[in-house]
């Protein structure tokens, strides 16, 4: 059913900065960790996949994506980068992929308890996909029993989605390509514009013009 505040697609953004697991897993990620966000998005197109890397809190491996919608389009490449890669979420879930859970550590202990070693509480292909739910309004009293009195922790906004292994893909998966200027799509491979098709290409430096000049969804 069409849903003007969902969307049929979901984004991996790139960053430029090192993954959370650089430190600790410093072999993992050491092909990636030098490039630029836009350096990694080319390097993921030419070599048709996407890295996992370790999620924090459960240190298992994944890909990230964020549900699209147009509106919170600039936030998120505010927060992440101008540049992604966009694929059908039908794709994703072939996959393996699906949406994140966010679980309150409350929970997590609950679970934890039933299991008799006190090990890992989820099966691993589940673990990949948790996420902690601790947000700004749950009571002080709870977060510091449960969460430590570390800093509130909500990412529902984002409506992630996880594949738990490298992504793997042709480029006529690819829904659409997500660049900062169209001097980055013009030094883009050629072979590559020609698959996804120029007319998926999305130069966000458009779209941050367009809302300066018509600011319907009051973003920055």
């Amino acid at each position: 059913m069409a849903s003007p505040d969902f969307s049929m697609n979901v984004v991996h953004f790139t960053k430029g900065a090192a993954p959370i697991s650089a430190a600790q897993h410093p072999e993992e990620v050491a092909t990636i960790v030098p490039l630029t966000a836009k350096q990694r998005l080319f390097r993921l197109l030419t070599d048709g996949v996407i890295r996992a890397t370790r999620m924090p809190w459960t240190n298992r491996r994944a890909v990230c994506f964020t549900e699209c919608t147009w509106p919170s389009l600039l936030t998120h490449a505010a927060r992440y980068s101008a540049y992604g890669v966009g694929f059908r979420k039908e794709f994703l879930f072939l996959t393996g992929g699906g949406p994140a859970i966010y679980l309150p550590p409350h929970l997590w202990d609950r679970q934890r308890q039933h299991v008799p070693d006190g090990t890992d509480p989820f099966a691993p292909e589940l673990f990949a996909f948790l996420t902690a739910f601790a947000p700004p309004y749950a009571p002080v009293g709870y977060r510091e029993q449960w969460w430590n009195g570390r800093a509130p922790v909500d990412y529902s906004h984002e409506r992630e989605w996880r594949v738990p292994h490298d992504l793997a893909f042709t480029l006529d998966r690819i829904m659409f390509v997500l660049v900062d200027t169209y001097e980055d799509m013009a030094q883009a491979p050629a072979p590559l514009k020609d698959a996804i098709g120029r007319e998926n290409w999305i130069i966000m430096s458009n779209y941050r013009k367009i809302e300066e000049l018509w600011p319907q969804h009051q973003v920055p």
